[in-house]
């Protein structure tokens, strides 16, 4: 007659689950692991701060102080600052050499050339297709179907601080198709 095995041979069901648990949680520890970047990489980052505000820089990057600013620019002049989300923006002048309360986002509606400020022509003119803008970024000729969208322009501590404009846009009398 044989002699059936000893119970030691044989693990207890503890140790197999606690074997299994050590197994799955490994690979499931390296799975997340490897898994968190992509994930990370498809949700898009909060504009976060208050309000999402940022400071306007100039062509190298610096921060554009009005005082300085307005020593170079004459009444009236648009030129291209570094605005929100890195876009280019407009700052203008106002004729008591101020800046305006609104940043102009030089961003073509159409196929999204930047479109420069003519002031032959006192108007944005989009070099790709045509497109025209008035003074404050209106569409006054297409292919494209809407006004440039806008900025708030605030200068605070003698700098501009661009933020996003979310009520009604003033040339339209619409709401903003942009936020």
């Amino acid at each position: 007659m044989t002699q059936l095995s000893s119970s030691s041979d044989v693990p207890s069901m503890g140790r197999r689950q606690f074997m299994n648990l050590l197994t799955f949680g490994t690979v499931g520890g390296v799975a997340a692991g490897a898994l968190y970047p992509v994930i990370k990489y498809f949700i898009p980052p909060s504009a976060g701060g208050a309000g999402g505000g940022v400071v306007a820089k100039d062509a190298l990057g610096n921060d554009i102080v009005v005082s300085e600013y307005v020593k170079t620019h004459l009444a009236g002049d648009r030129s291209l600052s570094q605005g929100l989300k890195g876009d280019p923006t407009y700052l203008v002048v106002k004729e008591d050499l101020s800046i305006e309360s609104y940043g102009i986002n030089a961003i073509c509606t159409h196929l999204g050339c930047v479109v420069p400020w003519n002031p032959a022509e006192n108007k944005f003119m989009c070099p790709c297709h045509g497109s025209q803008y008035d003074s404050t970024g209106k569409v006054v000729r297409g292919p494209a179907p809407l006004s440039l969208a806008l900025a708030h322009a605030e200068v605070t501590d003698d700098k501009v601080s661009l933020t996003p404009w979310t009520e009604e846009d003033f040339r339209t009398g619409e709401d903003p198709w942009w936020a």
